[in-house]
């Protein structure tokens, strides 16, 4: 059984964030040999990135107080240094962090925390051509979204259990470490994951600071006393206290489907047949 709330939430903006805007508009001034030479798992946050950690940790705050609530039971942080950062700086009352390297952001292998051109040039070609999928198609000699979700299970699954079930937890992470998230607590079909990344509607974004909150207790029906109602998550919402206009939606219900043989074959004859001997 999951525990009754989850949060998570992406790291400020960071200097890998930063440099690739620079990288994007043709600027590269930013790129000196000792920031090339530094992996991203060290990137630090930018002043920008520094300034939204509090913003995010009074929204939390707030919450806690509202919830007559002291602290947060358990605290989770990426061992990477912009994550690190964040958490800190959320000043949250009475943290004790454990981090944990299954939370690290997704691997970009080849592409780097700042893509080569050539590679740009590759992945562009290949989003033309349809040939990206993206959930399955991993970055050149990195993860896909796939793998992600896979690396991920271990700690989903230390996260249901009974001994948390009443229990409020944090999670400081990573946007695409959050997409992956998404998908398993509420059940996202690949297809579909592609079709909202292609959309990248506001209310699938993840901006720096988002807050993702997974809850097993009613949060619409307020005339019903406060109960748990399902052993997993029921519903979703999507915060960014830094920019709400970026980001996010009101709560919503997490439909737990299960699907018919005709439903099966409606989804597969949704890709026509090319071949037929």
């Amino acid at each position: 059984m999951f525990p009754t709330d989850i949060f998570l939430v992406r790291h400020g903006e960071s200097e890998g964030n930063a440099a690739l805007r620079q990288f994007e508009k043709d600027k590269f001034s930013v790129f000196t040999t000792e920031f090339l030479n530094r992996h991203h798992s060290h990137f630090r946050l930018t002043d920008k990135g520094r300034a939204q950690c509090p913003v995010v940790g009074e929204w939390l705050k707030e919450w806690l107080r509202k919830k007559k609530l002291p602290h947060f039971d358990e605290h989770f942080v990426s061992t990477h240094t912009r994550a690190l950062e964040t958490a800190a700086l959320l000043n949250l009352p009475n943290a004790k962090w454990k981090t944990d390297f299954q939370l690290h952001e997704r691997d970009t292998g080849l592409w780097g925390a700042i893509p080569d051109k050539k590679w740009q040039k590759r992945y562009d070609r290949s989003k033309r051509l349809g040939q990206n999928h993206h959930f399955y198609t991993p970055w050149p000699d990195g993860e896909s979204i796939a793998d992600v979700c896979n690396r991920l299970r271990n700690l989903v699954g230390a996260l249901d259990r009974e001994d948390v079930n009443q229990k409020r937890i944090i999670i400081v992470a990573h946007g695409d470490v959050m997409q992956a998230f998404r998908i398993i607590f509420e059940g996202i079909l690949p297809d579909r994951y592609d079709e909202l990344s292609k959309a990248n509607l506001p209310d699938f974004r993840i901006g720096n600071g988002q807050i993702i909150h997974y809850t097993r207790v009613d949060p619409i029906d307020t005339a019903k006393p406060a109960r748990t109602l399902y052993d997993r998550f029921g519903w979703v919402r999507s915060i960014n206290p830094w920019c709400p206009e970026y980001a996010g939606h009101d709560w919503r219900a997490i439909e737990q489907r299960r699907y018919s043989n005709a439903e099966l074959l409606a989804m597969a004859e949704r890709s026509s047949r090319l071949i037929n001997e």
